[in-house]
């Protein structure tokens, strides 16, 4: 079984989220796991899959958003700690 990871793409609003989302989403075979709005304009998206293809997604999602706005954070983490998922539904 592959690895599994977590990916998160940081934007400064909701429209540079979607380009971001939607190129990652192309790029490798990767799961949505939702995205959560942080507060004064900035908005998270995160994304499942094996390492690669997730470290494949984020590295596309973060150049295409940067084409059409600011991204302010990205982050792949390989093989979450199980207790993560208490963080919320989007990260496990």
């Amino acid at each position: 079984m592959a690895k599994q990871a977590i990916g998160m793409i940081e934007t400064r609003g909701l429209t540079t989220l979607i380009e971001a989302s939607d190129a990652a989403l192309k790029a490798a075979d990767v799961s949505f796991g939702g995205w959560e709005k942080v507060g004064s304009g900035l908005v998270t998206a995160f994304f499942h899959g094996d390492v690669a293809g997730v470290k494949a997604a984020v590295d596309a999602g973060v150049e295409a958003a940067n084409q059409v706005g600011e991204v302010i954070s990205s982050q792949v983490i390989p093989r979450p700690h199980e207790d993560l998922s208490k963080l919320g539904p989007w990260v496990g």
